[in-house]
């Protein structure tokens, strides 16, 4: 009897053991985004027209850290992370100097309408034509996953600005989102803690937009302790610093962004829950001007800024064809959502999701 009893604990613990093995197997997502960041900061490194003219401050400052010999050389003094490790083991898309094209859908080229769309795949100008803080109509990719039975309970959310919550529709969705200068709520660690006594303490430059590296943070410690399976960051001061003119910050906030998603990419590799199934997904919810004329201000965006429809996108992952930059292939905003439900292998109607998902394994 005893030994008929050991055989089944035996065999109940292995059945475990075996479905927790195939739970880790399920692909897990992280969408970031980094706003307002224009694709030719991406591709060709400091913009060397701005950098001499009157929006940069310590101009010897930035041409030590920045200025290299080349363009190539350039990006990767601004974004080594980029350079270094996804565009050797993954994709980029946007370089518009080699023919590649991301574009928005949505005609507004400002936030709240580029987030709405990169989250439910599907462009609203009629209902999403502000960056007022309304709840969301729409149905996100969060949401769609949270009511699903595979990722119930498994998403959660975090972003610099505090209208993401509007945007997710925290309240309809179920979704866990922390932004703006929200705190950690539950069960708290020591460093959260920490965190929810210390982002007021630090400079706060936006009452709207708290500085990255708390949502990073708050962010890190929530999946360390909870293992997400879908999760959102939104990174925004370099939007804010852009709109005030400071590029110096602006600049110095790219480089800082991209040290910050290096170190989330080493974490999840580091984490046997996420190793070699973990994708990251990256891109932006519009671009800006170029110069600094009226029409072309690299300090604003939105219809009647040229460029500002114009964005980029970054992919790293398991499945991913390490193809690099892209050439001559057009992209749009809105085919991130259906591609992120291709992975989790969760149904989205055309209607919902009109855009076609991504070919990630295209040579």
């Amino acid at each position: 009897m005893k030994t008929v009893l050991k055989i089944s604990l035996l065999m109940l613990l292995l059945t475990s053991s075996a479905i927790m093995a195939q739970q880790d197997k399920k692909p897990k997502i992280f969408l970031i985004t980094l706003d307002g960041v224009r694709w030719q900061d991406v591709f060709t490194g400091i913009d060397t027209v701005l950098l001499n003219s009157p929006y940069a401050q310590d101009k010897n400052l930035l041409k030590e850290k920045f200025v290299g010999n080349s363009e190539e050389e350039n990006r990767t003094l601004l974004m080594p992370f980029f350079w270094n490790t996804i565009a050797k083991e993954g994709q980029l898309h946007g370089n518009r100097n080699r023919g590649s094209k991301v574009n928005l859908t949505n005609t507004m080229a400002f936030s709240y309408p580029g987030y709405n769309e990169i989250l439910t795949g599907k462009a609203d100008d009629v209902n999403i034509n502000s960056n007022d803080k309304i709840y969301n109509k729409n149905i996100t990719l969060l949401e769609l996953a949270n009511n699903s039975k595979e990722y119930k309970g498994k998403v959660a959310a975090f972003g610099s600005w505090d209208v993401f919550p509007f945007i997710i529709n925290d309240k309809r969705s179920g979704v866990p989102v922390n932004a703006g200068y929200m705190d950690a709520t539950g069960d708290l660690n020591e460093k959260e803690q920490f965190l929810n006594e210390i982002q007021r303490q630090a400079p706060v430059i936006w009452e709207s937009v708290r500085l990255d590296v708390f949502t990073h943070h708050f962010a890190k410690e929530f999946i360390k302790k909870n293992h997400p399976e879908l999760v959102y960051i939104s990174y925004g001061e370099t939007d804010d610093f852009a709109h005030g003119g400071l590029f110096d910050f602006y600049t110095k906030s790219m480089r800082n962004t991209d040290a910050l998603i290096e170190d989330l990419w080493n974490y999840v590799q580091n984490d046997s829950f996420y190793k070699d199934n973990t994708y990251f997904i990256i891109t932006t919810d519009h671009g800006r001007g170029e110069g600094t004329e009226v029409g072309s201000k690299w300090t604003g965006h939105g219809t009647d800024v040229a460029g500002a429809n114009q964005t980029w996108i970054a992919i790293l992952g398991p499945d991913v064809k390490p193809t690099g930059e892209a050439n001559d292939d057009q992209l749009y905003t809105n085919q991130i959502a259906p591609t992120i439900m291709g992975i989790l292998n969760l149904k989205a109607d055309s209607k919902t999701m009109p855009g076609k998902a991504l070919n990630l394994k295209f040579p």
